[in-house]
């Protein structure tokens, strides 16, 4: 595959899809690699001139077109609707320290405040002259310490094969000014199993909620103030080909 190739796939309009806020999937492509993401969040109703607590979700899926193995995922880079806001006020942080060398039930124990979201993430771990085979593990969302005065999360992750590793990934939350995003974050993939694990697939949730001093917090929040919110993401692999998607996910304002 050519190097610094670039194709771009934008979804210009997804409809509202039963009730459960669940938004269509689209798909990438750039010569065999195929990348499918999809998400969305809930609720779908939300005040128009003021912030309330969502929960958001989404998952993706690295294949090809022609059984040929993926290439391997370098960064995942989000943009977020500006008319979002993340709260951290009386949530715990937890420490890159606290978490190393710690199995999943491990780290959700000794940082267990300062969860904000989990999934799970799979990786085929392909060594030369044999058999690929899959891995799979959880993966949990930590609250951490600000960074540059923005919130940052550090995400878990722990697999018991080929060799018991702990990946931990830090991402700062950047609050941006780029048109219909507020916010951006940037996770840079750790190589898995030595370089020979390929991420296949993964999901998350987020959506923590809180009291703090009599207040009921939420760690992500939305208004809608236009009818819809909008994400965008790019994925970039170690051969630097490049795929980015736009997600138009319609709301509901009230008020």
């Amino acid at each position: 595959m050519r190097k610094n190739v670039l194709r771009t796939l934008v979804l210009t309009g997804i409809a509202l899809l039963a009730m459960g806020g669940v938004a269509a999937a689209i798909v990438l492509r750039a010569g065999p690699i195929e990348v499918t993401a999809e998400g969305g969040f809930t609720p779908t109703t939300l005040p128009k001139h003021e912030t309330a607590p969502i929960t958001i979700h989404g998952e993706g899926k690295i294949g090809t077109t022609d059984g040929s193995l993926p290439k391997i995922l370098k960064t995942l880079t989000v943009w977020y609707d500006k008319h979002g806001a993340v709260v951290t006020k009386g949530l715990p942080y937890c420490t890159k320290g606290k978490l190393e060398a710690t199995t999943t039930a491990t780290a959700r124990k000794v940082c267990a405040g300062s969860i904000v979201g989990e999934g799970r993430g799979t990786a085929l771990i392909a060594f030369p002259e044999q058999r690929p085979f899959k891995a799979s593990s959880p993966i949990t969302i930590f609250n951490a310490a600000p960074h540059n005065g923005n919130p940052t999360v550090l995400a878990h992750a722990y697999l018991s094969v080929p060799a018991p590793t702990t990946y931990i990934v830090p991402v700062e939350i950047q609050k941006v000014n780029a048109g219909p995003f507020g916010f951006r974050t940037e996770a840079k993939i750790p190589r898995i199993a030595g370089g020979a694990g390929i991420p296949l697939e993964g999901s998350l949730t987020i959506g923590k909620r809180w009291s703090f001093k009599g207040e009921r917090l939420s760690y992500v929040n939305a208004s809608c103030p236009n009818g819809r919110l909008q994400a965008k993401a790019e994925v970039e692999f170690t051969d630097a080909t490049k795929l980015n998607g736009l997600i138009l996910k319609n709301c509901q304002g009230k008020g």
